[in-house]
């Protein structure tokens, strides 16, 4: 008996990925749940079990292929019945006809679908004014891939057509090594170009003295971490204060959908996290209604599954508001680039003592430069210094966080 392998739900709005690694090959026995391929998808990877005991008898999705939703990956032959297939010659890569057949084997093979197209490529098409775009989903469905498509080739100037490279020398080229891109650091590149395309993107600029947050940090790091077995950090503060801020200038806590603000009554605070692949931003969501301690450990959580890969989609969706700390890597300053669809992000820099006029005497202050990128489509050049401001003023004093001041 033959059991199918097939693509799992990837996610939301999550239409395909690329095998990257077959941890098994035709003919080796694989045991239930043993992970028999990896996949790559835009944001995490994809572990895929074997469902049944038996033998790998056949693998259809080779390394480096595309594949969509319940496509088809391998097949296994179940029970004692499995040792015969593994002779047979392993089919790594079908053959274009045989890809093709596969991939429109019919209802019976593959989920079933609503024709209407695709509720992301809808509002895509209506903000950008699209009527006529090719649909590559089942009964010509349109995605959201193929209105991102249409409107590259749409754009003055699309990928597809940038400049051609310079020509090398053939003594350098030599010396030169080309890699693919990973799918990660493709998405990562295309969201963060189309977040400069469509948003009306500023970024204004403060600066906060870290004295008074120091000092408490310090005063109550030992209690904090006996207590809650969490180290307390920088960026409870930040994340405390900029809750604050965004319940006087909900503007910065909002999306722009069509013709309509969305406002957003609570806070899923994304934390824009580098990993070995790439940069991530897992969210901690309703953020507003937790506590400093709360906060530390959901940080610290993500970090942790943001290192491994760990992360799944549902856990880097939905983010209202985000917050990047490029210090950590010694950024003295940097304008942060918008998380479409959001209005906002603060930069977080490194802490380095300055000369300040404190009172008329000139002393040495812990201070760090923020910078706060909005999308003025909706947000104002006020409400922006003014989220600041109270950012700044919550940290250089955080008793205000306490009396909601």
């Amino acid at each position: 008996m033959s059991t199918e392998v097939r693509v799992p739900t990837l996610g939301e709005s999550v239409t395909e990925a690329t095998v990257a690694t077959w941890f098994k090959k035709p003919g080796d026995a694989v045991a239930v749940d043993e992970m028999l391929c990896e996949l790559e998808t835009d944001k995490v990877t994809v572990e895929v079990p074997s469902p049944v005991a038996g033998t790998l008898s056949e693998i259809v999705a080779a390394e480096g292929e595309t594949v969509g939703v319940d496509a088809l990956l391998a097949q296994i032959a179940e029970g004692a019945a499995a040792a015969a297939p593994a002779k047979e010659a392993p089919k790594v890569a079908p053959a274009p006809e045989a890809a093709a057949t596969q991939t429109d084997a019919g209802p019976e093979d593959t989920k079933l679908r609503d024709p209407e197209d695709a509720p992301s490529a809808k509002k895509l098409m209506a903000d950008n004014g699209l009527s006529d775009v090719k649909g590559s989903g089942k009964d010509g469905r349109v995605m959201k891939e193929d209105v991102l498509k249409a409107l590259t080739a749409k754009s003055d100037a699309p990928a597809s057509a940038s400049a051609p490279r310079a020509p090398v020398a053939a003594s350098d080229e030599a010396r030169e090594e080309r890699v693919k891109m990973t799918r990660l650091r493709q998405t990562i590149a295309k969201r963060l170009k189309d977040s400069q395309n469509t948003a009306a993107m500023l970024t204004t600029y403060n600066e906060v003295d870290m004295t008074e947050v120091m000092a408490l940090r310090d005063a109550y790091k030992d209690l904090f971490f006996k207590k809650h077995g969490v180290k307390l950090g920088f960026m409870s503060f930040f994340t405390k204060a900029c809750i604050h801020a965004l319940n006087e200038v909900p503007e910065v806590n909002a999306e722009i959908d069509g013709n309509d603000v969305v406002y957003k009554n609570y806070v899923h605070m994304g934390i824009a996290a580098g990993t070995p692949t790439g940069l991530v931003v897992p969210v901690i969501r309703d953020a507003d209604q937790m506590s400093f301690a709360a906060i530390e450990k959901a940080i610290a959580e993500m970090g942790a599954k943001a290192r491994d890969g760990k992360l799944s989609m549902a856990e880097m969706q939905g983010g209202t508001f985000t917050i990047s700390n490029g210090g950590v890597y010694g950024s003295l300053m940097s304008s942060p680039i918008l998380n479409p669809p959001q209005s906002g992000i603060l930069g977080m820099h490194k802490i380095q003592d300055r000369p300040m006029a404190i009172n008329g005497q000139v002393v040495i202050r812990p201070m760090m430069y923020l910078a706060l990128s909005y999308d003025h489509r909706i947000v104002d050049g006020k409400g922006a210094v003014t989220f600041l401001v109270r950012v700044k003023e919550a940290l250089e004093d955080p008793r205000r966080l306490l009396m909601d001041l």
